[in-house]
């Protein structure tokens, strides 16, 4: 791949989507046959059409109006850029490619993102978008967390925070290993 600064591109690329909202530019920062693939969902689309109906009428238009990514990591390659970002939302409108046939609840969602973008010729040409659905269901109310090893915004908390404490869904398991030689 030639000298491409890849960050500059993907940032170009999420302003389209998250800022001016506008599905003909984010499309022009894409290979003539792009796919994107959120992967808890299996959303997004396999070429220019299929991804630009994704986007135009379950994407880009039905993402709510606070919705914020925070920067927690990035690593680029040559041609691969990966980023780690808590992706925060109030869940007053449909949110499609995350929660599929859900109506709005009006609850706050944090949940730690990661983006797996590849590129070609100075475009995106793909993305595997992965974060885990069982820490968003919980904190919408719909996965109720109760003998069940799964966290809801405190997830995203401690990849902010690495101060918070570990450990904690493992209970009377982490417990029992308390003394032993190490």
């Amino acid at each position: 791949m030639a000298d491409y600064d890849l960050e500059a591109l993907w940032e170009a690329h999420c302003r389209c989507e998250f800022e001016t909202r506008d599905v003909d530019m984010t499309m022009a920062t894409m290979v003539p046959e792009p796919y994107v693939n959120h992967i808890p969902t299996m959303a997004g689309g396999v070429g220019h059409d299929q991804l630009k109906r994704f986007y135009k009428y379950h994407f880009i238009g039905g993402n709510p109006p606070d919705t914020m990514m925070i920067p927690v990591s990035r690593t680029v390659g040559s041609d691969t850029l990966v980023d780690e970002v808590i992706f925060r939302f109030t869940h007053t409108a449909a949110v499609d490619w995350m929660l599929p046939g859900i109506a709005p609840t009006g609850r706050v969602v944090e949940v730690p993102l990661v983006a797996i973008v590849k590129f070609s010729d100075g475009k995106v040409a793909h993305e595997h978008i992965y974060w885990d659905q069982a820490s968003v269901l919980v904190q919408i109310g719909r996965l109720d967390p109760q003998d069940l090893p799964v966290a809801g915004a405190e997830a995203a908390h401690k990849v902010l925070d690495s101060s918070l404490p570990s450990n904690t869904l493992l209970g009377d398991i982490w417990e029992r290993s308390a003394g032993k030689p190490i």
